[in-house]
Formats: structure tokens, sequence, C-alpha cells
């Protein structure tokens, strides 16, 4: 079983996530590079909220450029038009379940039932077919091996992440920048929360974090384009 972030301090993150991407090497913790790129990709766990989700779009809009966002489906049933924005201004959207409850914690039954009727919501909410949403993020990082065998059968990536700065437990602003700041390289795949917890201060944290990034010549990516 993966170890739940929560309960890491954030200075084993690195040793942590290089750890997990060698013993599970089919899930995404990076991006691809190319020749002469610095993609990273701002993934965004837990929502849409409707005080937290707005703002952060607005601030993604502003500097023009892509979002990632994990999405739980209750919450996309419960605000449908939400996820309808995202999805039309061009951001990405995944799989974060149906209620953020760990995949360890169902049965494999419980488990495909969360997933698919999240693929619904979103199917409704933002257009396509529920099989045109494929990326999943497990929630609090947390999946058995035969996990991995259960989603690459339904048909699903499992996107995990390389920069995780505990935003969701809400520290100061710039303790999170400079936890991010520290740890990003080109590849990195950057997790920050628009939920419950942790989305009082994401576009705050979002809106600060961006031209830092672009000063450092990282380009902000979909996942879906590399």
């Amino acid at each position: 079983m993966v170890p739940p972030p929560q309960v890491l301090p954030p200075f084993l993150y690195p040793p942590l996530h290089w750890g997990l991407k060698t013993l599970f090497p089919d899930c995404l913790w990076e991006l691809p590079i190319l020749p002469k790129t610095q993609p990273v990709a701002l993934t965004f766990d837990d929502g849409p909220h409707p005080d937290y989700t707005p703002p952060l779009l607005e601030v993604l809009a502003h500097f023009q450029v892509p979002g990632n966002f994990f999405v739980l489906g209750e919450r996309v049933q419960r605000w449908p038009h939400l996820a309808q924005e995202i999805v039309q201004q061009g951001h990405h959207i995944g799989l974060h379940g149906w209620q953020h409850h760990s995949f360890t914690q169902l049965t494999q039954e419980a488990l495909h039932q969360s997933l698919t009727r999240t693929q619904a919501a979103l199917a409704e909410a933002c257009g396509g077919i529920p099989g045109d949403y494929r990326d999943v993020r497990p929630p609090n990082g947390l999946f058995w091996p035969q996990t991995l065998t259960h989603l690459r059968e339904w048909g699903l990536r499992v996107v995990m992440w390389s920069v995780v700065p505990e935003d969701w437990l809400a520290p100061p602003v710039e303790v999170v920048l400079e936890r991010i700041l520290t740890q990003v390289r080109a590849g990195s795949i950057i997790v920050l929360h628009d939920g419950s917890q942790g989305g009082s201060q994401v576009a705050a944290i979002t809106q600060q974090l961006i031209p830092k990034l672009q000063e450092r010549s990282f380009q902000l990516v979909r996942l879906s384009d590399p």
C-alpha cells in the first residue's frame, strides 16, 4: 500500500516520489520531456467547489495557462456548471472518485461504481461519453498493487505527482510557494487543492506561483498535451 501523503513532512516527498515511481512505473509520476522543453503541470484535487474553483479559474484565465482538475463525482453532480466551466475554459479534467474515499477502503465493485458514476456525471455535465474521462488520481495517493491492475483493465490512466506542498493543511501561502519552488523541475506534476481542504488559498497560491514558474522558463501544460 502506498503510504498516505498527509502523514509525511514535506522533506520526505522527494525520496518518496522516486521510490514509488520505481515500484509503480505504470503510473504517470512526471511528464515526458521533449528536447528544449520544460513542461510542468498544475493539478487541482477535490473540487469543484463553489467558493474556491471560480476564483481559481479566473487566475488561470488571467495568465492564459491550463490547469488539470481531478474532481469528485458527487461534487460534479451538485455543481455541474463548475465542471462545465472547467472544460469550456480548456482545462483538463479527470477522476478523483465519487467521494473522497481512499481506493484501499473500497471493494473492486465499489471502486468501479465510484469511477463509472463520476465518468457519467462528467459526461452529463461536460459532454462527450463517459469513456472520454480516463485519467484518475487516487485520493490520498493510496492504492494496492491490485488496484492498478483493475484501473488498467478499465481503461484508466493513473496520474500521481512529483511535488506535494501539503497545501491542504493551509500553511501560509509563502510556505507553499517555497515548498513548490524548491522541488519543481522540468516534468513536475504539482498537486494543489480547490476543495474544502486547502481551497481557500488556492487562487492566491496559483496567482503568485504562475509568474514565478514562467520566470524560470517552465511551460504550464495540460496532462493530455505531452
